[in-house]
């Protein structure tokens, strides 16, 4: 069982939301479990990607209401812990695709590099460590060979 995180802003282009979907669609598809922050924006997106695929889409919510998730999470986890649920997404996460973002991402980012996962991104931050690419079939290919 792979558990991949996708993370991204809140607030997002449509053309990463349309990336997003993709992604989690593609996902979907390969039998991995989606792992979001439950919300909107990118994580909505990947959401909904995964779910028209009948995969199985987690949020690890902020808050401590199961009704703030997006409608496309099957499994909503209300945290209460604000934006420091980044490490939780990170560390339930086998690896991660970041697709663009704000500084909430970027914390996600640092998270998991000092964890060690694999992050693949985006259109997202320039950081060493992280394996950018151009495309969503590139992102999920490149995430399941590396876990």
């Amino acid at each position: 069982m792979k558990i991949i995180g996708v993370i991204g802003a809140t607030n997002a282009s449509e053309e990463l939301l349309h990336l997003a979907e993709k992604v989690g669609r593609l996902l979907a598809k390969e039998g991995a479990i989606l792992i979001t922050g439950g919300l909107g924006g990118v994580m909505e997106a990947a959401s909904k990607g995964a779910s028209l695929e009948g995969g199985i889409t987690v949020g690890i919510l902020p808050s401590m209401r199961k009704e703030d998730a997006n409608p496309y999470i099957k499994i909503p986890i209300p945290t209460g812990m604000g934006e420091m649920r980044n490490a939780l997404i990170v560390r339930a996460s086998d690896a991660l695709i970041a697709i663009g973002g704000e500084y909430g991402t970027l914390s996600e980012i640092a998270f998991a590099l000092k964890s060690g996962k694999k992050v693949i991104g985006l259109n997202t931050w320039k950081i060493k460590g992280l394996l950018e690419v151009t495309s969503a079939e590139e992102a999920v290919s490149k995430i399941l060979q590396r876990i």
